[in-house]
């Protein structure tokens, strides 16, 4: 391992805020709900607040994890330390996902020079070596033109009838600029990881990519109540094949990364603090390939209390909250091998996303098949729980 590669192993600094997560805790051999204070570690897990369900569920979350007692389970760097492919390791003290019961939601297509890159992905039917002259084809047409178009206006929707006009209107750009936003189910509840874990492809994948985004927490009134990191992790060949394809590029094991903590809404950090937020993105081969990237808030086609809206409603309820992935602007182009073939993972890439304000969310590629298996579900927690006095 390189100097390098050992300084992005970082949760980073959390000496502002209200922040709160889940630990995999080995003498009870369950989970347990954290806060940080003063780099350390306190499990606040008790019958009034056994899982994060409970906690965003609140009237004011960030009151109660700033004044419940609860037990030093030590400093923050030495659970980091046990947290490196902790997942599937039940004898040691590790972070986990720092959500739980919550539906793991995820909306596409949010960013107009992403929603270029999908619209390329359908174009070459998920093949690499026409992505190329595909992108000069449809960015010649499309430009930058839709960076400031307000999805659902009267103004997309003449750019809607331009690019019918043009033979170019793909599915991605009517979730981009029409009307309804996508949001789809990313992940089961609880399959999601946390922070060093191994992050999971498709061994049937030879073209994809991370997707670094923010998460919102969202309880069951639809209220956003903070946010963290996640890695969206996208097989973009899979999906660039067909759209009936969405779950099988995006639901696979250790395929949704959330974390390091979720920050909690209050004085000091907002919705707005989100809508503004910019992501930096590190991936670091074991080839020595470097590639750094960045993804900002400010250029997104819909406002994040918009996505909530579009996913919670009469229409849908969630009774115990969900997690939703707003979506990247971050498409990479750069090639990696040979000319033309654009980005694609390597098992061992170390992903590093991150945010001054939400800390970093570092996990490491592998395929889907040599991840440590999902075993704890919704059954063995609520076994656990009970058997822990808790419910």
């Amino acid at each position: 391992m390189t100097e390098e590669r050992t300084v992005t192993m970082t949760a980073g600094d959390f000496s502002q805020g209200t922040f709160v997560g889940r630990v995999w805790r080995p003498d009870v051999q369950g989970p347990a709900i954290v806060v940080l204070r003063g780099g350390r570690l306190v499990d606040v897990t008790s019958i009034d607040c056994a899982t994060m369900r409970d906690l965003l569920e609140k009237d004011d979350p960030a009151a109660f994890a700033r004044t419940a007692s609860g037990e030093d389970l030590g400093a923050l760097d030495a659970v980091l330390e046990t947290s490196v492919e902790g997942t599937g390791n039940f004898s040691v003290l590790h972070l986990l996902a720092p959500c739980d019961l919550q539906a793991v939601k995820a909306c596409g297509v949010t960013f107009a020079r992403s929603m270029i890159e999908r619209v390329i992905e359908e174009k070459a039917a998920g093949n690499p070596a026409l992505a190329e002259k595909v992108r000069g084809r449809v960015t010649a047409i499309i430009g930058d033109s839709l960076r400031d178009l307000k999805a659902g206006s009267e103004a997309a929707a003449r750019v809607k009838a331009a690019l019918i006009e043009e033979g170019v209107w793909s599915q991605y750009l009517e979730v981009g600029i029409g009307p309804d936003a996508e949001v789809f189910t990313k992940a089961p509840v609880l399959s999601s990881v946390g922070w060093g874990a191994s992050v999971g492809l498709h061994p049937v994948s030879r073209w994809n990519n991370p997707e670094p985004e923010i998460v919102l927490a969202v309880d069951s009134a639809g209220r956003a109540k903070g946010a963290t990191l996640g890695n969206d992790v996208n097989l973009r060949d899979v999906e660039g094949r067909s759209a009936l394809l969405l779950g099988k590029a995006k639901d696979n094991n250790a395929s949704s990364a959330i974390g390091p903590f979720i920050r909690l809404f209050d004085e000091t950090y907002s919705i707005e603090d989100v809508r503004k937020a910019d992501l930096d993105l590190l991936i670091e081969g074991e080839d020595g390939f470097v590639l750094k990237g960045r993804s900002t808030m400010r250029e997104i086609s819909r406002d994040p209390l918009d996505l909530v809206s579009q996913t919670i409603g009469r229409h849908h309820q969630y009774p115990d909250g969900f997690m939703l992935f707003m979506g990247t602007l971050f498409a990479p182009v750069e090639d990696r091998d040979a000319p033309g073939q654009g980005f694609t993972h390597k098992t061992g890439d170390r992903v590093t996303i991150s945010n001054p304000e939400l800390g970093a969310l570092v996990n490491t590629v592998r395929l889907s098949t040599e991840c440590p298996p999902w075993t704890f579900g919704i059954a063995t927690l609520m076994r656990n729980l009970s058997g822990r006095g808790l419910l």
